[in-house]
């Protein structure tokens, strides 16, 4: 008798493409995380210092990679069957500063014990 992920949840980690997908994601959520901070240091530079050059190099940086970590994250989450609401907290992690470090345990974590966000 054969068991269905639904039955056996962590079996679904295994699954085709789930590894990959959870590999991606979570690469990205680091290089988004490390960027939205320099991001904020660029930032601080533009407006503090008065220094436009960082924001125009970091700005469009971190736009384009967060880009591909939604892209990623998107992915994982129709892989995984995450819900709705899970999914979309994930995807908002990206642009708040340190919540893509938490964020990424938290899906990791879940995504290898075999839940569903």
């Amino acid at each position: 008798m054969s068991m269905t992920d639904e039955e056996n949840p962590a079996q679904a980690v295994a699954a085709k493409g789930i590894r990959g997908a959870l590999a991606r994601f979570r690469v990205l959520a680091y290089i988004v995380g490390v960027g939205l901070l320099a991001l904020v240091v660029a930032m601080l530079v533009k407006y503090v210092g008065d220094n436009a050059g960082p924001m125009a190099v970091v700005g469009p940086a971190h736009g384009f990679l967060y880009a591909v970590y939604l892209l990623f994250a998107f992915d994982l989450a129709l892989k995984a069957r995450w819900s709705v609401k899970g999914t979309l907290m994930v995807l908002v992690a990206g642009m708040i500063p340190f919540l893509s470090f938490v964020i990424e345990r938290k899906v990791t974590h879940k995504v290898r014990a075999g839940e569903k966000l």
